[in-house]
């Protein structure tokens, strides 16, 4: 089924995207990706918004054999998520932990409705309904206003005094030579919650706009996200991936300050340290699926700045080998390196050891795919979960881990990247 294409000129753009968010709410299952105006060299889209599903692939078992036929057969855009969990069938492991959220395990759906802008023009493809009358149902949609509540309480899934002890436990896994870094994590999390996930959105986008935000809904289940980390990009046969390991907080007091916070995290040995072994990984992972000698590191320890933190974010780069599916750059590259640690199976052992939740959709990626089958998939970070059904909300927090880490230290490092969240759950 063909397309219906028209294009619309705007003129209050951020007024327009937060109609185009409340319209988008109605159906039971939309995507809406934002830059939020980071424009670095790899952009491709300012924001997307992908609503209705004709079509959705969410198999429980045979995942990767089955996403190759559907991936082949497919010349539409596909937008969804894959969970952590899909690490289960990547690398023929368990998870046993109780998950509150429920987010499958891989979910891509073929949108009825698909929207994304260019300059001031708005362009609106339809499987079935007419562009202009969306248009228009957009621009009468009412725009509903935050509501401040403190109601909400938090819990910690895990007190600190175990967070260090296990820290030490960790420690001695990388001494006796299991493994050599560790993304260890813990959950907050708040039960009878019944909130407005719009406002839970749209608050943690004005208070942490990073690159790869999303609002994702799939049905009971959402998804609010603040990330600035991308997992991987596809454009033609290059593809790229940008771990972040690494971060500093930033001082809005003086300007010297946070340039000093920026400076020290670009000299710090123990940030160098942790991020040179996820590119050494991420290296080794496209080096399964890109041709030889294609695979370089095009940007090493570089620092961006974001609202709420400087991050040390490094490029990884390669050409893809010829007839590469994406089910055979999932079995290669996830879950990402950042992420999880190296060795990349052992490290996932140990992870399922000592956290105490299931990660499900966090550490999971979040994108899309073209038509010319080209994609933008996120590292799920600084996010939150939220299950409308069971009224459970929940956000994870992690560092990286290696021998030297001082567990107070991490344990301050997390509650940092908790913050804006924190701050968020304010105003639900």
């Amino acid at each position: 089924m063909q397309r219906n294409t028209a294009s619309f000129s705007i003129t209050a753009i951020e007024n327009f995207k937060q109609q185009m968010l409340s319209w988008a709410n109605q159906f039971s299952i939309c995507c809406f990706l934002d830059s939020n105006q980071y424009n670095d060299k790899f952009h491709s889209y300012e924001w997307l918004l992908a609503a209705g599903a004709a079509k959705i692939f969410s198999p429980q078992k045979n995942i990767l054999q089955l996403l190759y036929d559907f991936y082949e057969s497919h010349n539409d855009w596909l937008f969804g998520h894959m969970s952590y969990e899909l690490k289960n069938e990547v690398e023929q492991l368990t998870s046993l932990h109780s998950d509150h959220i429920g987010f499958q395990d891989i979910f891509l759906f073929r949108p009825e409705i698909v929207l994304q802008p260019t300059g001031n023009l708005i362009t609106i493809s339809c499987l079935k309904k007419e562009p202009a009358k969306v248009f228009k149902a957009i621009q009468s949609q009412e725009i509903s206003n935050l509501n401040y509540s403190s109601h909400i309480s938090i819990r910690s899934g895990m007190s600190k005094e175990k967070y260090v002890e296990t820290i030490k436990l960790l420690r001695q896994h990388i001494l006796r030579g299991d493994c050599y870094e560790i993304n260890y994590c813990m959950e907050f999390f708040a039960e009878n919650v019944a909130t407005d996930p719009l406002s839970v959105y749209r608050n943690l986008a004005a208070i942490s706009p990073n690159p790869f935000s999303c609002y994702y809904k799939c049905n009971d289940k959402y998804l609010f996200c603040a990330s600035p980390e991308r997992y991987l990009k596809k454009t033609g046969d290059t593809i790229i991936s940008q771990p972040i390991k690494g971060t500093a907080k930033r001082n809005f007091t003086t300007a010297a300050e946070d340039e000093l916070n920026k400076r020290k995290l670009s000299e710090s040995n123990k940030e160098r340290s942790e991020n040179v072994m996820v590119v050494d990984l991420v290296r080794n992972d496209l080096s399964k699926i890109c041709k030889d000698g294609t695979v370089n590191v095009e940007e090493l320890f570089s620092i961006y700045t974001f609202p709420q933190v400087h991050q040390m974010i490094s490029t990884v780069k390669g050409e893809l080998k010829d007839n590469i599916n994406f089910a055979d750059i999932l079995k290669a590259t996830f879950p990402m390196g950042s992420m999880t640690g190296a060795p990349k199976k052992r490290v996932m052992e140990l992870i399922e050891k000592y956290e105490c939740s299931k990660r499900g959709i966090f550490s999971g990626a979040v994108g899309y795919i073209t038509p010319q089958k080209d994609f933008d998939f996120n590292v799920v970070i600084r996010s939150i979960m939220y299950n409308s059904t069971k009224k459970y909300l929940s956000y994870q927090v992690g560092s990286g881990i290696t021998f030297y880490s001082n567990a107070e230290n991490e344990y301050e490092e997390c509650l940092l990247k908790a913050k804006a969240i924190e701050e968020v759950l304010k105003w639900v």
